[in-house]
């Protein structure tokens, strides 16, 4: 029996209808060919667009499809978000650019609350930052020596996505209101070879 269907016989309201998941995803690595470059206007790397490639590979096997993305105005977010080839609703927000893990949050609450999936696009520290603040543990049932909280604590590198399980609305997301159910490193992720 499935446990919306034990809730609905018992008469209580299913755990599974209040869950919610958020995908944070500090953007590809970037390139520093170009010093004059402004920061906002960094590109892709080489390493980067593998990267991405790697990711929107893993998110297609996994079926994962935020209902909202919300990406940072930097043209290495944007460049990250259109190789990810996601059908999702996207809003480019300048904000997000800069911001730090309070703003993040704040954003995140603002969020519509019928919406169950949101994706961020964003950048360090701010994302490792606002990982630790939000997440209290890990998902029981992670696999035996997958990466987890400790790691993401050491480094969030570049490519990564953090998959959060939270149990509350988004207008009340705070300080320990989720669980790390995924945390995958492109660097990580190894698909047999096209043939």
């Amino acid at each position: 029996m499935r446990p919306a269907a034990d809730a609905a016989t018992q008469g209580t309201i299913a755990t599974v209808s209040d869950q919610r998941r958020l995908y944070l995803l500090r953007h590809a690595k970037s390139s520093w060919d170009d010093p004059s470059q402004p920061d906002h206007d960094r590109t892709l790397s080489e390493r980067g667009r593998r990267a991405v490639k790697l990711l929107a590979r893993h998110l297609a096997e996994r079926r994962i499809e935020p209902e909202l993305v919300l990406c940072s105005s930097a043209r290495r977010t944007r460049e990250t978000l259109e190789g990810l080839r996601l059908r999702s609703t996207t809003v480019i927000e300048h904000r997000l650019y800069g911001a730090g893990a309070d703003d993040l949050l704040e954003r995140l609450r603002g969020v519509d609350p019928q919406l169950r999936s949101v994706m961020l696009v964003g950048h360090n520290p701010a994302l490792q930052m606002l990982v630790l603040r939000l997440a209290a543990g890990e998902l029981p049932g992670r696999p035996a020596g997958a990466e987890g909280l400790a790691e993401i604590a050491n480094k969030l590198p570049t490519g990564a996505l953090v998959t959060l399980r939270l149990e509350s609305p988004w207008a009340q997301l705070g300080p320990r209101g989720a669980l790390l159910e995924d945390y995958v490193r492109p660097k990580a992720l190894q698909f047999p070879a096209a043939g």
